[in-house]
């Protein structure tokens, strides 16, 4: 009988990043079902088959690092989502568009993303921002390179970035809640395409 080959360090990375995203994942759809509260290690332990809580202690020390691990995964998702619909071209005023259109049809396709950033946002006592900054920070540059082209009016990036966000993100309940995402994005992009034209 042959002798199984040693596995590769590159072996064992893929793994422990399997199993990361696993419990992501899981935690994910933890929060979105029973709520911050109920989230435990137990809870997420069994929501996703794991013998035992230690295999989650493992890959994140505390809560919170499990809870940071949850927001750059969401993050992660929606961008690899989003990022092919708004690079499929390089006119500005369509990549705005793009980007509030499959900003809504994510939301609308993964409640369970939603609900779990809504429900460690209203609860954790410390919230890591850097994905969230690194967003508006890219919504900005894609401001500031319409106006140097003429697209878009003189207005301030940053603030532009930050009204579009909070606006996807209030109607965020409405979509959970059943509202048509086609017509959420058209009322969105009409709205921010007046605010923005040169």
């Amino acid at each position: 009988m042959p002798t199984p080959a040693p596995r590769q360090p590159g072996d064992r990375a893929q793994a422990t990043q399997a199993r990361r995203e696993q419990i992501a994942q899981a935690t994910i759809e933890v929060l979105a079902e029973r709520g911050y509260a109920a989230t435990t290690f137990e809870a997420i332990c069994e929501h996703a088959g794991l013998s035992s809580k230690r295999l989650i202690s493992y890959h994140f020390a505390t809560k919170e690092d499990l809870l940071a691990a949850v927001l750059g995964k969401v993050i992660a998702d929606s961008a690899a989502y989003m990022r092919p619909r708004i690079h499929a071209t390089n006119n500005p005023g369509d990549q705005l568009t793009a980007y509030i259109r499959a900003n809504v049809e994510f939301i609308a396709a993964h409640p369970a993303h939603v609900r779990a950033v809504q429900q460690i946002v209203s609860n954790a006592k410390a919230v890591p921002g850097e994905h969230q900054n690194t967003a508006l920070a890219l919504l900005a540059a894609l401001f500031a390179n319409g106006q140097r082209t003429g697209v878009f009016r003189p207005f301030h990036p940053e603030l532009m970035a930050s009204t579009v966000r909070a606006a996807i993100d209030a109607v965020a309940d409405r979509l959970l809640a059943g509202l048509d995402p086609v017509l959420c994005a058209d009322e969105l992009v009409t709205t921010f395409t007046h605010a923005t034209r040169s």
